[in-house]
């Protein structure tokens, strides 16, 4: 019988120095990359790389402006973003244009009163007071409301998915807000005989419509919102919001922002309590309630004059951040994680923490701003609009 031989042990071979060099190096930069996004956070936010491949093919000068386009301006009105374009709407109608200035939309109207709404890449506009509205989708009229004799529109809002609402007057109640499907199709119709109703709007997820109403608690006036479900005819919830005239309205996640004339509210959809940022005396100069949960306010100590602290506030109630402006703002403006300021002298752009993030001195007269969520801006002139890309 042959005698089985033991084998020898293969030797170990050494990992070639080059490999473990580069793995080394791999992982250095993993760690390095690490610790830059967490310390340049505020910067490092994938905005500008966006922005690198999104606007790439527009040519801009060296302050980062594309070239400006000329826009239909006629009447009174405003501007507002729908989805990445610029709405130009007024007593004449809307138009809506391009990044870089095509026109997409011209449709001329008839308005007295001109409000727009937008949510998204849908959009409407109505005569407030009267009885016309257009809501807007894919660039595009997508539908047309004109409501009776004795049932005017007091406001009108924009919900997720191309949904709205609509406040309206109606005989024998004190104000009826009805919410629409992006058909056009009415869904629900809250009627309200106890209190005045002035405002109403869905929230994010569309499960839930605000309703906010006015009228009197021991003869003090009072500001309220209720909750319903879209399904139901009571309120789920209700919430006093004090002896405050409430201006504006804001949905944002499963909340509800409500701006008065001496405090911010927020009310959560899910029936807790409401907070409130009182604004201590100050007055309101100008405000912007679209930030990603946040909202920006310009207080100032007295009605005139430039000075005034342009403030940011969370959605728990809380200040985030505040900062002092000397110069006269001319517009105020918040998208995404960024606020807008425009004034004589430039635009400043900040993060909602109001830590500096980008600056332009030469607006070339723009009296607007119209900020998008990834750090672009449009500004707007008299006669002209143009894009901002921040380097």
């Amino acid at each position: 019988m042959e005698e089985l031989k033991p084998v020898p042990p293969v030797p170990k071979k050494k990992p070639n120095i080059f490999v473990r060099l580069l793995a080394f190096l791999v992982t250095l930069a993993l760690l390095l990359g690490a610790v830059a996004a967490v310390v340049y956070r505020d910067r490092l936010n994938f905005d500008s790389i966006r922005r690198w491949f999104v606007y790439r093919s527009l040519e801009k000068s060296d302050s980062g402006q594309t070239e400006s386009f000329q826009y239909d301006s006629a009447g009174k009105g405003g501007y507002s973003q729908v989805g990445d374009d610029l709405l130009v709407w007024s007593t004449a109608g809307v138009r809506l244009y391009s990044s870089g200035g095509v026109e997409y939309l011209n449709e001329s109207l008839t308005l007295n009163r001109p409000v727009a709404d937008t949510c998204g890449s849908a959009a409407l506009i109505y005569d407030a007071g009267g009885n016309v509205l257009h809501t807007y989708e894919d660039r595009s009229t997508s539908f047309v409301l004109n409501t009776e004799q004795g049932h005017e529109i007091l406001s009108a809002r924009m919900g997720p998915g191309g949904s709205f609402a609509v406040t309206t007057r109606e005989s024998g109640y004190k104000g009826v807000v009805t919410v629409y499907s992006s058909g056009g199709h009415p869904v629900v119709g809250i009627r309200i005989s106890t209190r005045f109703v002035t405002d109403g709007l869905l929230s994010d997820d569309g499960k839930t419509v605000a309703v906010l109403t006015v009228g009197q608690n021991e003869d003090v006036f009072e500001s309220g919102l209720d909750l319903y479900a879209l399904d139901g005819d009571v309120p789920f919830a209700s919430y006093s919001l004090g002896n405050n005239a409430i201006l504006d309205l804001r949905a944002d996640g499963s909340a509800f922002w409500a701006l008065g004339e001496s405090s911010l509210s927020v009310a959560r959809a899910d029936g807790s309590a409401a907070v409130h940022y009182d604004y201590a005396g100050r007055y309101l100069k100008d405000y912007a309630l679209e930030g990603d949960g946040f909202s920006a306010l310009l207080l100032g100590k007295y009605r005139a004059g430039s000075g005034a602290a342009l403030v940011t506030v969370g959605a728990d109630g809380q200040e985030l951040a505040s900062l002092d402006l000397e110069d006269q703002v001319l517009d105020l403006d918040a998208s995404g994680r960024y606020v807008a300021v425009l004034t004589a002298a430039g635009l400043t752009l900040y993060t909602k923490d109001l830590q500096l993030y980008d600056a332009l001195e030469n607006t070339m007269g723009a009296r607007s701003v119209v900020l998008r969520s990834d750090g672009t801006a449009f500004l707007v002139g008299g006669e002209t609009a143009r894009l901002y890309i921040p380097g």
